[in-house]
C-alpha cells in the first residue's frame, strides 16, 4: 500500500499553480510558484511539496487516493 498525498486539493479548472503556501505557511516559506496541467488522469502531483491537485468530477474524483500513483507530468516553472 502507498502513501496518500500530504494534502489534497479539489480544484475546478485543469491549469493550476502551487507555490507551497497552505495551513499557515506563508508563499514565502514555500517554494518557487509553478504551473500545472491535469490531464486525463484527473489529477497532478506538484514536484516539490507534494500536494495533489484532484479535478472535481474528474476520473481521480472521489478515487482512494492511496492507490493513485505519484503523477507530475505538466509541470512548468
Amino acid at each position: 500500500m502507498s502513501l496518500p498525498p500530504p494534502q489534497i486539493t479539489r480544484v475546478t479548472g485543469a491549469r493550476v499553480s502551487c507555490d507551497g503556501a497552505h495551513d499557515g505557511i506563508p508563499a514565502a516559506l514555500g517554494h518557487p510558484r509553478v504551473f500545472l496541467e491535469i490531464d486525463e488522469h484527473g489529477y497532478v502531483d506538484c514536484g516539490y511539496c507534494d500536494r495533489r491537485f484532484v479535478l472535481i468530477g474528474g476520473p481521480a474524483d472521489g478515487a482512494d487516493q492511496t492507490q493513485l500513483p505519484d503523477h507530475g507530468a505538466g509541470a512548468s516553472v
